[in-house]
């Protein structure tokens, strides 16, 4: 073993520095690799393509940038000007994964029931992922990092040390099947990835005839999952069209999958001694995953009946929304009798919805407008952004202590300045009651914001006031997912926004599909109109474009974690309980609302 490592090395170093220089020049430094991983290098290159005037070359390198840093508001906007000035709609990810774009025609195809399109893209696709996986497993080979040792102190003898770098190697080996189910600049792969090109495939090649294809896809498929009901009802089918003509039994699961499986059992099974033995912390994840009978990110091949009159049957039901983790429950009592109930989550279209009006009455709508343009900061919460989400556009913002201690150095009337801080604790209340929470709901954010329209670019719009989008989870309407993962507001469960006006064009709230396209609800904002829902990707939502006026609401973010409960509020419940005491001057009161924790 020991001589074939040896030899093994030799070839490598004899023919790696002679082809590709001196180790400086080939292996780069981890920070130059995270950078390429985050695709930063297509950033400077939009830029670079901008000055030389070559807008589709800069079209395309910020797209790629995007699909990494999907969060990026900059480049966001930058695609909609390119988009805008140049007419350019279809944009190429320059470092897409062939094997990722190919799955995603061929499920695109099997949805507008084009089997044999669908058949030749899936087929291909699956040949494009075992060439990956194999690169995969050999750049894994490359040096570690001992992350628990110093270089220099490093003491571990002969065995102890090659156990060390190959747990290293085998446990990024292992990692692979992840690695190519994840699109990118996303942290969670695509569910069941794998298995779910022979499930597309099995149903595919029945309707196109080929029922040893079919019965072939489904065995691969079984090799997964070889207790799923559906498939095995599909493949007891299959085996009865061939019955006379061809022995079932012949027909044997795919090679390639059998042994990418017996080898990923293996690495499990090794990983798993290593933790025993040398104290390693791992805990195998489930790579191949499926919630309820189907998990995908589109229709789901569906179970074919075993009546051979009855023919397979192909199911178009949306794939099921993930199980959350608490009961879902609405209807509670709103607490307040001036508050008038419009419309439930059925009513809505949807999920842990409620629109209610009266909230607030007139008086204070007009109040909270003289309080906002007395505060208000543009681009507040945004880094000093004035149009974050559009150009067309003006953003401004204030927080709850912003408005009190503006209050207590006489820059605002001081009651007007509580009142921003009442109305949003009596919003609170109201969404804790109406979901029926059994535990208590803190505020995440607080913040007083309007959309003012820019005159001289209201011509000719496209874009929306403020991109559809969920509220705890990127959004990814292509995979038709919602991570839940930084840098979304994860901890975020409930949101609200209670609106103070209506003398304005545009800015209707929307709620979409997760396609971020099929509008699902539409909600004209006017004084005292609340709009409150479940933070997660059950509901995507944006506001279309502010063509004419100002447009402002009081935007609320609520969390059942006390953890992270927002600090400008606690900052801010101090303030109030001193002002419920005596009369106390802005002096003694030391608020300062760009404290740090």
């Amino acid at each position: 073993f020991l001589g074939s490592v040896l030899r093994r090395a030799g070839c490598v170093r004899s023919c790696e520095e002679p082809r590709l220089g001196a180790v400086s020049r080939h292996r780069a430094a981890e920070e130059v690799r995270a950078d390429f991983q985050r695709r930063v290098p297509y950033s400077y290159l939009q830029r670079a393509y901008i000055q030389l005037n070559k807008l589709e070359e800069a079209a395309n390198a910020a797209h790629t940038f995007f699909m990494a840093n999907p969060e990026h508001m900059e480049i966001q906007q930058d695609l909609e000007n390119y988009k805008t000035t140049s007419g350019k709609v279809s944009l190429i990810d320059l470092e897409a994964r062939q094997h990722m774009e190919d799955y995603t025609a061929g499920v695109r195809h099997y949805d507008k029931e084009e089997y044999e399109l669908a058949i030749e893209f899936l087929e291909r696709a699956l040949k494009g992922y075992y060439s990956e996986d194999e690169d995969c497993q050999i750049m894994c080979e490359g040096p570690q990092r001992f992350e628990e040792h110093e270089h220099l102190d490093y003491k571990a003898g002969l065995y102890e040390a090659i156990a060390d770098h190959y747990m290293q190697v085998l446990a990024c080996k292992h990692d692979c099947v992840r690695e190519l189910a994840t699109r990118s600049g996303r942290i969670s792969p695509i569910e069941n990835f794998l298995p779910l090109h022979y499930d597309y495939l099995q149903f595919a090649y029945y309707r196109v005839g080929d029922y040893i294809k079919a019965l072939e896809c489904a065995k691969s498929y079984l090799l997964f999952h070889p207790d799923d009901e559906d498939v095995l009802e599909n493949a007891g089918y299959y085996e009865g069209l061939l019955e006379g003509t061809v022995d079932p039994a012949t027909i044997k699961p795919r090679k390639e999958a059998k042994t990418l499986l017996r080898r990923h059992k293996l690495e499990s099974h090794l990983l798993q001694v290593a933790a025993a033995g040398l104290g390693y912390a791992y805990t195998e994840p489930n790579y191949w995953n499926r919630y309820g009978p189907r998990q995908d990110e589109h229709s789901v091949p569906s179970s074919i009946s075993s009546e051979p009159e009855d023919g397979p049957q192909l199911s178009l039901t949306k794939k099921p929304m993930p199980k959350p983790d608490r009961e879902l429950k609405e209807g509670g009592p709103l607490l307040y009798s001036d508050v008038k109930f419009v419309y439930n989550s059925q009513q809505l279209n949807g999920t842990q919805r409620v629109l209610l009006d009266n909230v607030i009455s007139e008086e204070q709508c007009r109040e909270l407008h003289r309080v906002a343009s007395g505060i208000m900061l543009a681009g507040d919460g945004y880094r000093g952004k004035t149009s974050p989400h559009t150009p067309n556009e003006r953003f401004e913002g204030a927080t709850v202590l912003k408005a009190l201690k503006y209050g207590y150095e006489g820059r605002v009337p001081l009651k007007s300045a509580r009142l921003f801080y009442d109305i949003s604790e009596k919003a609170r209340r109201i969404v804790q009651s109406y979901f029926l929470l059994n535990s208590t709901l803190y505020f995440s954010y607080t913040h007083l914001v309007c959309r003012t329209a820019l005159s001289g670019q209201q011509e000719r719009r496209n874009d929306l006031s403020h991109p559809i989008h969920a509220d705890n989870c990127l959004l990814d309407p292509e995979a038709n997912e919602c991570w839940k993962e930084p840098p979304a507001y994860t901890f975020r469960d409930y949101s609200a926004l209670l609106y103070m006006n209506a003398d304005f064009e545009g800015g209707e709230f929307i709620f979409t599909e997760m396609d971020a396209k099929t509008v699902t609800a539409s909600i004209k904002p006017k004084c005292g109109r609340m709009i409150s829902f479940s933070s997660g990707g059950e509901n995507p939502h944006g506001v279309k474009a502010v063509t004419k006026g100002q447009r402002c609401a009081v935007a609320l973010w609520f969390t059942l974690d006390p953890l992270y409960r927002e600090l400008e509020r606690i900052q801010a419940d101090e303030v109030i309980a001193m002002l419920d005491q005596e009369h106390l001057g802005p002096s003694e009161m030391n608020i300062n609302p760009k404290d740090e924790l």
